[in-house]
């Protein structure tokens, strides 16, 4: 079913998309054996490539469930406990990298959490092409790459454009989490979101929000904790 690659392919959309500046890098690094396996095995049934060819029927991929968008897993260990933790929900989940992938649904069929869905390809394209208005009860997007350097900060994700973009797609009530190790982009984050008309911050004091119960302590959060690290999360509901 799969290239060389193991996997999906980087760029499903192709080139019927217009360029752009994108907040992703594809990451092709080696997948495992179980990786591959699980990808084989769950990708015709929980995988879908982001090809912006037709608006998804979320209803009936999670069975009438309320649906959170996840904006890039990681290797998916946390996205696999907050599905456990909460059957009642589906959690589309995007990212580009492979080994992630398969590793986040190898955990999902090990644990049989059927309200996960693995999404490959460009967040964007999947939010403007793919999804319908008023569709998500949630968008996540925990820890983003911070892109550091000055002269890459336009690449970052959140930016008023997105939150725009994220706004048609989520249902009023809808709450935006954001959570990130790296301050100066968590300062960027309250910026920019304390300023759009479409978000309202939940933290009473209109500042930075305490991690809620739901969003897991993830191995890379807690090694930098272990280093003095802060993070901040963000909840911001869709007016």
């Amino acid at each position: 079913m799969f290239a060389p690659g193991e996997g999906p392919a980087p760029d499903p959309a192709g080139s019927h998309h217009e360029r752009r500046i994108r907040s992703f890098q594809p990451r092709r690094s080696r997948v495992t054996a179980g990786q591959a396996e699980a990808l084989l095995k769950r990708w015709p049934d929980w995988g879908l490539d982001i090809d912006g060819r037709s608006v998804l029927d979320l209803d009936a991929m999670f069975g009438g469930r309320p649906v959170v968008l996840e904006i890039g897993f990681g290797m998916g260990e946390a996205t696999a406990q907050m599905a456990a933790d909460d059957p009642d929900t589906g959690i589309l989940a995007v990212d580009v990298h492979t080994p992630g992938q398969g590793n986040l649904l190898g955990l999902a069929d090990r644990h049989g959490l059927d309200n996960v869905r693995v999404a490959n390809g460009d967040a964007i394209i999947l939010l403007r092409e793919m999804l319908a208005p008023d569709a998500l009860a949630g968008v996540r997007v925990y820890f983003p790459d911070p892109w550091p350097k000055k002269r890459h900060h336009k690449r970052r994700l959140i930016q008023p454009e997105f939150l725009t973009l994220a706004a048609t797609r989520m249902r009023p009530g809808a709450v935006l989490h954001c959570a990130t190790d790296w301050e100066p982009y968590a300062e960027q984050m309250l910026e920019v979101l304390g300023a759009h008309p479409g978000f309202e911050n939940t933290a009473a004091d209109g500042g930075f929000a305490p991690r809620p119960a739901f969003r897991p302590l993830t191995r890379f959060e807690g090694q930098g904790l272990d280093k003095g690290h802060r993070v901040h999360d963000l909840l911001f509901r869709r007016k």
